[in-house]
């Protein structure tokens, strides 16, 4: 096994997540084995200045470059610091920070879509010494896809059941869904399907913010909302939004659920009790993923696998469970995932595949993606040869 380090930071932009990862094989005998994982918060005025990029601030070509830089500083100090006491990693694959996410418009006069990440692969190369892989998304959008979930495919790799059919639900900043019905089912991978479900934890971080002067960044296990009573009347007439209604597949981003989302609803903050507030917007993230697995799903799952940060808000969980009572609602964890890592173990992964150059990373049935492709950019340090651009093979790279 090949030990590789998975780099990401998520909406919330809260920190870099970071895992060193054993990995072996390809999609059909995928193996890992996480050695290391650990978040490295940005500095503060780091975060501030991508928290205010991703909520519409503008800034010259030259505040741009620095800012790109700066984030692939961190993402490569984060690099050395997760291999300290492990053995040696030998590659990476880094998402970076998303800063814009622009879903395909078919009647834009560009109909591709846009995603654009900071902390340039190039960079973290040159500073790490590893050969790096980068711009993940890039490829599938190129393709017609999303760009997002790009985690998927590990899902189905590492989380896929014989008999049942599981729903992998990410609860970072925004929320996603890997549908993987019973491995035992005719045409498996054709019948996966994914997407964005909404708002995750970025809605909430931002209200607890504000509410806090930023003392503080997120309910703690959700018990502020606990306190509160949900104005559901105001949830459903927030999922009469659009989004929740266009069938996948289907990604957003801060664009639609950020720092807007709440200025055009101040007014609903201000007349509410802020434990009143808080409980509205936990019931909208558990709403959103339960009215999104009643619509677009072709039956509900027997077991939905939460991961990411939200899993921890005890608040947010039982009302999820309370919409799906049909459901068993546990985490990946559970099934031998880290659910705080899985992220930063999928790029790991996805680097990994990137740099072997024979295993495309997107699943088209969740991206929407024309046809499966390589993705990322795979940047080499200086004593590596580029054989003309083109990828070395696995014995090259490595």
């Amino acid at each position: 096994m090949i030990p590789v380090i998975g780099l990401v930071s998520g909406t919330s932009a809260d920190g870099i997540d970071a895992a060193l990862v054993n990995v072996d094989g390809t999609d059909t005998d995928l193996r890992v084995e996480l050695l290391a994982g650990a978040t490295y918060p940005y500095p503060p005025d780091l975060r501030a200045t991508i928290l205010a990029v991703c909520a519409g601030q503008p800034l010259s070509l030259e505040e741009l470059v620095a800012l790109d830089d700066a984030i692939a500083w961190e993402f490569a100090a984060a690099a050395r610091a997760i291999q300290s006491g492990q053995p040696a990693a030998r590659a990476i694959g880094s998402h970076g920070q998303t800063v814009f996410h622009r879903p395909p418009a078919p009647t834009a006069p560009v109909p591709l879509g846009r995603s654009f990440q900071l902390g340039r692969g190039e960079a973290i190369a040159h500073l790490t010494d590893l050969p790096t892989a980068s711009n993940f998304r890039a490829a599938d959008i190129a393709v017609g896809g999303e760009g997002a979930p790009l985690v998927s495919k590990l899902d189905a790799c590492l989380l896929a059941h014989p008999t049942e059919a599981r729903c992998i639900q990410n609860l970072g900043g925004i929320g996603n869904v890997t549908y993987l019905p019973p491995k035992s089912s005719p045409d498996w991978e054709r019948s996966i399907c994914g997407w964005d479900t909404g708002p995750g934890n970025a809605l909430l971080d931002l209200a607890v913010t504000a509410l806090t002067n930023g003392e503080q960044t997120y309910d703690d296990g959700g018990a502020w909302a606990a306190r509160g009573t949900c104005d559901r009347a105001l949830v459903d007439t927030w999922l009469e939004h659009c989004f929740f209604h266009q069938p996948p597949p289907k990604s957003t981003g801060r664009e639609l659920f950020g720092a807007g989302f709440l200025t055009a609803n101040r007014h609903h903050a201000e007349r509410l009790d802020p434990a009143d507030w808080l409980a509205t917007l936990t019931e909208l993230t558990a709403a959103t993923v339960a009215h999104s697995y009643r619509s677009f799903l072709p039956a509900l799952p027997n077991t939905v696998l939460l991961c990411g940060g939200g899993r921890h808000n005890q608040t947010l969980v039982g009302r999820l469970q309370a919409l799906l009572p049909e459901t068993t609602i546990t985490t990946t964890d559970a099934a031998g995932l880290d659910g705080d890592r899985k992220e930063a173990i999928a790029f790991a992964v996805l680097g990994y595949w990137r740099a072997r150059g024979d295993v495309s990373g997107n699943l088209p049935g969740v991206t929407g993606a024309r046809a499966p492709v390589l993705l990322g950019d795979l940047h080499l340090p200086g004593k590596f040869p580029t054989n003309g651009g083109r990828p070395l093979p696995m014995r090259q790279v490595y």
